[in-house]
């Protein structure tokens, strides 16, 4: 089974947010790449049309990253996911703070995606101390 289908046997409250997290970034995604395909002035594409497909790889590799940690009995084991899910987090911010100089009325749509973030941070701490 998938990690990512809607029947996960994983109910913990920072998997579900994962969860949220990816399919608000799924959606933000598709309503960019409309705003930022076409082409510049110049001739060139728009170069922050990347951006909108990173956040959605990297909010899909969280729940997975979640999950091998969770998995894992002892503590040595869990620090890469654990890693791994804090490096995913930088990098959504990151490329947030990229797409919202982006020429798009996606935009604002952005500030949701930081509010769900923030709400993963919160959630990630207490993880994290009971990891």
């Amino acid at each position: 089974m998938s990690p990512l289908q809607e029947n996960s046997p994983s109910h913990s409250p920072i998997y579900q947010k994962a969860m949220e997290i990816f399919r608000l970034s799924r959606s933000i995604s598709e309503y960019l790449v409309q705003d930022l395909n076409h082409l510049q002035r110049n001739g060139e594409e728009d170069p922050h049309i990347y951006f909108s497909g990173d956040i959605v790889q990297q909010s899909i590799s969280l729940a997975p990253e979640i999950l091998k940690a969770e998995s894992k009995t002892y503590s040595e084991e869990r620090h890469p996911h654990i890693a791994s899910v804090n490096r995913l987090i930088n990098l959504l911010h990151k490329n947030c703070d990229r797409l919202e100089l982006s020429n798009s009325n996606g935009r604002e749509f952005l500030k949701l995606l930081r509010t769900e973030l923030k709400k993963f941070r919160k959630l990630q701490r207490i993880w994290m101390l009971k990891m």
